[in-house]
């Protein structure tokens, strides 16, 4: 393959009919470690915002079942939600849905769209400009609710 170093042959002085060549030790190739690139941390991000919202939905889920069990429990579950920091939780459930969203369409643009392919950059700007305009736009009018109450 070009530009990948796999061990060259080094001349030895024969050992008899049949002398097998001395190998010397694979350089590493330079530049094949992933170090941050913009698209490693859009990436992760991706899978654990993906997960987050799983296990939010999961809780979700049994807390809503509750009221068919009882609803007494049911409240004194919706209760102990009514928090500050639950308010801050539903800040961060909020930014990781958003940019979960707003990720996945840029991925849908990539994968079906060759003009995405090209641009993949631009649009992963475009997703962080949008993600923090939602942002700007939830955080102080919910950050007013919790903390009014």
């Amino acid at each position: 393959m070009p530009g990948k170093s796999v061990g060259t042959a080094v001349p030895s002085a024969p050992r008899g009919k049949y002398s097998l060549p001395k190998f010397s030790k694979p350089k590493a190739p330079a530049g094949i470690v992933y170090r941050g690139d913009p698209g490693m941390w859009s990436w992760v991000l991706h899978r654990i915002t993906g997960v987050a919202i799983f296990f939010f939905l999961l809780v979700h889920i049994l807390d809503t079942a509750l009221v068919r069990v009882s609803p007494e429990a049911y409240n004194a579950v919706i209760g102990t939600y009514k928090n500050p920091i639950m308010g801050l939780g539903e800040v961060a459930l909020v930014a990781a849905i958003g940019l979960h969203a707003l990720n996945g369409l840029r991925i849908i643009l990539i994968d079906f769209w060759a003009w995405g392919t090209k641009h993949q950059k631009l649009l992963q700007w475009i997703v962080i400009i949008l993600w923090i305009v939602l942002l700007v736009g939830f955080v102080p009018r919910h950050l007013i609710n919790v903390f009014s109450e």
